[in-house]
């Protein structure tokens, strides 16, 4: 069987007791060292699902935004996407798979990507994936890849924007090493596909849809991760399944580009950045 030709590896199912004890270890081991050099707030984290999957959506300004992402929540086992080459290693790719990393082959068909990560959903974990695709710069959130938005819809799950200021500030493109600056986080209210409305456990009154650009997002400043709450779950007969339409889709993602760009103004406002 040739190199195109053999399958990449499965993905992991739900993580044992100690998978998510190693987990959590890697976890606060990296975020207390990303703290002392890049120290900031995270805000809003009422607004993130307490149960269910769903989608994280953060800006990417730069090489460091995976590790702020990782504040986030320490309440559940966060999955990220990694290319599949770094799995020759069998040592290094068994360590990933403990720390909720998964294989995609970038050599292969979008298709094949975009159903592993359904199969992530699917175990009921959060998945990250910048929706950008790619290292921007600048103040503006445009021209998002589809991906999340298409995967969101099928699912019948929300999309949490997530806005990481001053990032770009301590990492900007062609920097090899990091500088010192506050880095601001801002998580904004979760974005539902059309035809699938939140669950029972979200706050009464609460929008599902992104707060438009230029508004400020609902966050609170002393939030603290057990004050996760809204309940991301829903009956099987709301997912939306099936084929989905680009119309859909495009529409979709505008409105995460939307919530996207909220909350990236306030991490922007909050970590001391002037916008134009």
């Amino acid at each position: 069987m040739s190199e195109t030709q053999r399958p990449a590896p499965a993905t992991p199912g739900p993580p044992s007791r100690g998978e998510l004890l190693l987990y959590k270890a890697a976890r606060a081991f990296a975020v207390g060292i990303s703290r002392l050099y890049l120290p900031g707030r995270v805000v809003g984290r009422e607004n993130l699902p307490a149960t269910g999957a769903y989608l994280l959506a953060p800006v990417h300004r730069s090489y460091v935004d995976w590790l702020i992402v990782g504040r986030v929540t320490g309440r559940r086992r966060m999955r990220f996407i990694a290319k599949a080459e770094i799995w020759r290693s069998k040592i290094v790719g068994r360590i990933l798979e403990t720390l909720g990393v998964f294989p995609v082959n970038r050599s292969g068909a979008d298709r094949e990507a975009l159903e592993r990560c359904r199969e992530v959903l699917a175990g009921g974990e959060p998945l990250v994936m910048f929706p950008e695709g790619t290292r921007r710069s600048g103040p503006l959130v445009s021209d998002l890849r589809e991906g999340v938005a298409y995967l969101a819809l099928r699912a019948g799950v929300p999309v949490v924007p997530i806005g990481i200021g001053g990032s770009e500030k301590a990492m900007p493109r062609g920097s090899a090493i990091p500088r010192p600056h506050r880095v601001e986080v801002v998580i904004g209210r979760p974005i539902w596909p059309p035809s699938t409305p939140p669950a029972t456990g979200t706050a009464a009154g609460a929008e599902p849809a992104a707060t438009a650009a230029g508004d400020r997002p609902v966050a609170s400043e002393g939030a603290s991760e057990p004050g996760e709450g809204a309940d991301a779950s829903e009956p099987a007969s709301r997912r939306k399944t099936g084929r989905v339409s680009r119309r859909a889709t495009k529409e979709f993602s505008e409105e995460i580009a939307a919530g996207m760009q909220a909350v990236f103004d306030e991490a922007q406002r909050r970590a001391g950045v002037k916008l134009p």
